[in-house]
């Protein structure tokens, strides 16, 4: 059966369009439904419930707050890092290997793994005794120490999910011609002149794609912080989960989802409207 050219194209984007309407549309749209209905009819019911609710405040508080800690941290250094790696030494790819290991484990086992080392008996404490830096163990976690969680879980964070932002950055560097940085050299730019005029402004499309990402991950941040805090340290997609798994209360676990994926939003298309790349090019 031959088909027409005009068609070949909505063909080929079809079966990725009913992937995207199956995953992605039916369950928002069901969410829609669970927030903004009571009883068959259109109610805000739920909403007022859900902001009437002082968590929902603290979680929305702490899942931005832990983004604007650790996503710049990340990004910062993630490059650091890829300009590090982006060179030619003895023992490159051994490190390299070395770097990307935490994207292999999960969040959960990342969370497990930094309770064992950072509890009052864990290899830190211990390390931290036995050569005299403290004299007592440093409590990480428990309500009391929400601030030590918090850290804690920036930690955990950080070293389990720079790599993501690394790779992305490093792969950017490598797409960058030497000639650029050759004819800089030409005309005596030091290494900084050139890391602010053509490495970064180069970079920008990869540290775009890299923010958009790290920051979608980090909004739905969950197994780290239910594992290192439980709910000492509110977060929307564990009140989410709490309120859908123990509660059963559908629908404010859905305005706790859609406020996610709003939040997604909102800053993804600020990443793409703020950094958008410059090309040096003669208009006309």
């Amino acid at each position: 059966m031959k088909v027409k050219a005009s068609y070949l194209p909505y063909l080929l984007i079809l079966p990725a369009f009913a992937y995207l309407m199956f995953f992605v549309g039916y369950p928002l749209i069901q969410a829609l439904y669970l927030a903004f209905t009571e009883n068959g009819a259109f109610s805000l019911a739920t909403v007022n419930r859900t902001i009437s609710d002082p968590r929902f405040w603290d979680a929305l508080k702490y899942t931005i707050g832990l983004a604007a800690v650790i996503v710049p941290t990340q990004v910062g250094l993630a490059l650091v890092l890829a300009l590090v790696m982006n060179r030619a030494f003895k023992g490159k790819d051994l490190a390299l290997y070395a770097l990307i290991i935490p994207l292999t484990i999960s969040d959960v086992a990342a969370g497990l793994i930094w309770y064992a080392m950072l509890s009052p008996s864990g290899f830190l404490n211990k390390l931290f005794l036995n050569i005299g830096l403290i004299n007592n163990p440093v409590y990480f976690f428990g309500y009391q120490f929400r601030h030590m969680e918090f850290l804690a879980i920036v930690l955990a964070e950080l070293w389990r999910a720079t790599a993501i932002v690394f790779v992305i950055i490093l792969a950017g560097l490598q797409m960058i011609s030497p000639e650029y940085l050759e004819a800089a050299e030409v005309f005596g730019a030091d290494y900084w002149t050139k890391l602010r005029k053509i490495v970064i402004p180069l970079l920008k499309p990869s540290i775009q794609s890299a923010l958009i990402i790290r920051t979608l991950f980090a909004m739905q941040v969950f197994g780290i912080v239910w594992i290192l805090a439980g709910r000492d340290i509110p977060i929307l997609a564990g009140e989410g989960f709490y309120q859908l798994t123990e509660i059963k209360d559908y629908g404010v676990a859905s305005i706790y989802a859609l406020t996610i994926a709003a939040l997604s939003i909102v800053l993804g298309a600020m990443y793409i409207k703020f950094m958008k790349a410059e090309y040096l090019e003669v208009k006309e």
